[in-house]
């Protein structure tokens, strides 16, 4: 008979070294970075916005509004430049912030003439990056300060700047993630009915949103379980499971053949449901939200809701390399074809001990982007 697992609570020592406190110049000195890199980014977007922009995203915001945030980024980063300066410390990367947004100023700043776009099929999402980084970093890194599941774990903490390369990675290609995407989808013509696109397009739209979640979550769920069952998909997926300490940005690291395919997965369902477009937008604000929110370092409750939707708890020990938590928990939205298909690990009062995998991966994006290639010619299936 098996003894009943004996869960155990994580220990996270404070790294000192790593922590952001006040009156030091870290805090200064890396907003001063960001925030220079981000408007010398916008001052590029703003420059060649074939290129550099998505035709997609353009249509959801106002590019000369944007011009004002644009223009307190610059100053702001100046601003904490200085203040390197008169605490003296950090001061390098204060002069670098400086530096970069010098640049953006020289190249026309927050004053770039906006007009018509010549779109491109293939371009850069770079404003979708500064867009996606700001308002993630400041929602949940707010999130995870005010409500902390691990006091003790840092921003910096390890492997932040592997996690952060593929955060912009995977938002500079979503251009082509959305071609491959429509692409894929095109392959289902065959099945489109303009009838019950009819029918469900004469409901409410929030109904319409709570068929849109149960039917992309039916596919996520799959794909994500045989990307874990199947052994040569599995290192793969490995990659994001790679990750050992969580927060907003460790669900970032992903490999790109993952990214393509659960994109372009769940492209299907939206496309034969042919929802309104209210529906999809909420849906793709919904789901951008929680695949942030449930990878977050926080203890916030939930309560009821718990017992519907994916949680940070209830992910979280999908990331677990505990033995009960392997291979569980595969939903993305809802909890409820891991109910159906019992596959399902959420001990009410506790949260896993260690992440990551059971067989250590490489540390670097390239290590991690040929590993599947290098894991199944060794034959190897680490979890």
């Amino acid at each position: 008979m098996n003894e009943p697992y004996q869960y155990r609570e994580r220990q996270v020592e404070l790294d000192k070294e790593k922590e952001f406190r006040l009156g030091e110049g870290k805090i200064s000195g890396y907003s001063s970075v960001a925030l220079g890199a981000l408007s010398l980014l916008a001052v590029l977007a703003y420059l060649y916005p074939s290129w550099l922009t998505t035709a997609e995203l353009r249509q959801a915001y106002d590019a000369a509004s944007l011009q004002n945030l644009l223009k307190y980024g610059m100053y702001f980063s100046l601003f904490f430049g200085c203040v390197t300066f008169l605490l003296r410390k950090y001061r390098r990367m204060g002069l670098i912030g400086i530096g970069l947004t010098g640049i953006a100023f020289l190249l026309g700043g927050y004053k770039v003439p906006v007009g018509p776009v010549e779109p491109q099929q293939l371009s850069l999402g770079v404003d979708w990056l500064i867009l996606a980084f700001l308002g993630s970093a400041f929602i949940f890194m707010s999130v995870e300060k005010l409500f902390p599941k691990y006091k003790n774990q840092v921003i910096l903490r390890k492997e932040w700047g592997l996690d952060l390369f593929y955060f912009c990675f995977n938002h500079l290609a979503i251009s082509a993630i959305i071609i491959y995407a429509n692409y894929h989808v095109s392959h289902f013509d065959w099945a489109v009915s303009a009838s019950l696109q009819n029918f469900i397009q004469s409901m409410p739209v929030l109904l319409q949103v709570a068929i849109i979640v149960i039917c992309a979550d039916f596919v996520l769920y799959w794909e994500h379980r045989l990307y874990h069952e199947v052994k040569y998909l599995w290192p793969v997926h490995a990659v994001h499971h790679s990750v050992e300490t969580m927060d907003w940005l460790a669900g970032s690291r992903g490999h790109f053949i993952q990214v393509f395919s659960e994109r372009a997965m769940v492209m299907v369902p939206l496309y034969l449901l042919g929802a309104d477009t209210a529906a999809l937008n909420i849906y793709v604000a919904f789901a951008a939200l929680q695949a942030v929110l449930i990878h977050c370092n926080t203890r916030i409750p939930f309560g009821p809701l718990k017992y519907i939707f994916v949680t940070p708890q209830f992910h979280h020990w999908h990331h677990s390399s505990e033995k009960p938590a392997i291979d569980t928990n595969y939903s993305a939205h809802t909890i409820l074809f891991d109910w159906l298909f019992k596959t399902m690990h959420m001990p009410k009062e506790h949260w896993p001990a260690e992440y990551g995998t059971t067989k250590k991966l490489p540390t670097t994006y390239l290590g991690q982007t040929l590993y599947p290639l290098t894991a199944n010619l060794k034959k190897s299936e680490p979890k």
